[in-house]
């Protein structure tokens, strides 16, 4: 349907709004918002979701154009793995203060992660 490059930008514009709205969150739980006093709650949500939903359609559309669509290999599994964590880390930072700063530290980490895994193709 489409080329390479094109889902490489879908998937990479679906990174940079789910980390973007997930920093949002965190940095506003950090400074003492609530749950319930956050106005840009379902935007926040709307973002993140919609990000998620990117990062799989670019993710697959590569797979597709790269011919590894019938058999996942291993690093896609574990891609996989770090987009759940990624997707569930949404509750994360109104749970506590220490939470909201661990998940600002470890959405660059998880980044990294991935691009590793992209590049190198370790299984």
């Amino acid at each position: 349907m489409f080329e390479y490059p094109t889902y490489k930008l879908v998937h990479f514009l679906g990174l940079f709004i789910v980390f973007t709205a997930l920093a949002g969150r965190a940095y506003y739980a950090l400074n003492g918002g609530t749950k319930d006093a956050d106005v840009a709650r379902k935007l926040t949500g709307a973002a993140h979701g919609t990000g998620l939903l990117l990062v799989l359609v670019g993710g697959f559309g590569m797979l597709a154009k790269s011919g590894m669509i019938h058999s996942l290999p291993g690093w896609v599994h574990a891609k996989l793995t770090l987009w759940l964590l990624v997707a569930a880390a949404l509750a994360l930072p109104f749970r506590s203060p220490g939470l909201a700063r661990a998940l600002l530290i470890a959405l660059p980490l998880l980044g990294l992660a991935g691009a590793w895994l992209a590049g190198a193709k370790p299984f």
